[in-house]
């Protein structure tokens, strides 16, 4: 069965720049375009449907759709009366990053931070390796405390995180105050001696 449902220039547009930053986020243009169609998409679609919109070969959009399964990214459903396999975005916005960042974090992040930690342990036998898991020590504690605030951000509800996210400018403010102060009391209290010593 062929599709003929010609994409809007705007649903066109878009889908052409996911295919093109695809490269970018560790992806193929093809899971890229098939990824952005899904999301545009008011209904779930199938393989052959994806296939005849985006005029990509069958066997493209199958190793496609796997992969975006792999990913968490689309969901698999069926339709009564029909034996195909149809597909779909979450269509929860907050939901797609929670599930993107995740996945990203259990490939490249944990990973990273598995090789930190077993370096850590090691004795270091010079100087230059001291020095190195010093380094060391300070990206694991970086990544580490970011990943905590992460799990943080992800027991909030959704509409809860996005207001966290809009205090971004604020929040920094009230940091930034507090670094201004924290300063101030601290050269106050290193001139105080010299300022009450008894004249010499």
């Amino acid at each position: 069965m062929t599709y003929i449902n010609p994409l809007p220039p705007l649903n066109r547009q878009f889908v052409a720049h996911f295919g093109e930053m695809g490269s970018r986020w560790g992806v193929n243009r093809t899971v890229g375009q098939i990824y952005a169609l899904l999301f545009l998409s008011p209904r779930p679609m199938a393989a052959d449907e994806i296939a005849d919109t985006l005029a990509f070969s069958r066997s493209n959009v199958s190793m496609g759709l796997k992969e975006l399964q792999a990913w968490r990214l689309v969901k698999l459903s069926h339709q009564p009366g029909d034996r195909r396999e149809y597909f779909e975005a979450p269509q929860d916005i907050w939901e797609i990053f929670r599930v993107l960042a995740e996945e990203r974090r259990r490939r490249e992040v944990e990973p990273t931070l598995s090789m930190l930690r077993m370096a850590l342990l090691e004795k270091a036998a010079t100087d230059e390796e001291r020095h190195a898991q010093e380094r060391m020590r300070q990206m694991h504690d970086l990544i580490d405390r970011l990943m905590a605030w992460f799990d943080d951000v992800q027991r909030l509800a959704p509409d809860t995180a996005l207001q966290l996210m809009g205090m971004g400018a604020a929040v920094a403010r009230v940091l930034e105050f507090k670094d201004r102060v924290t300063g101030k009391a601290a050269g106050a209290s290193t001139a105080a001696p010299a300022a009450s010593t008894p004249g010499a």
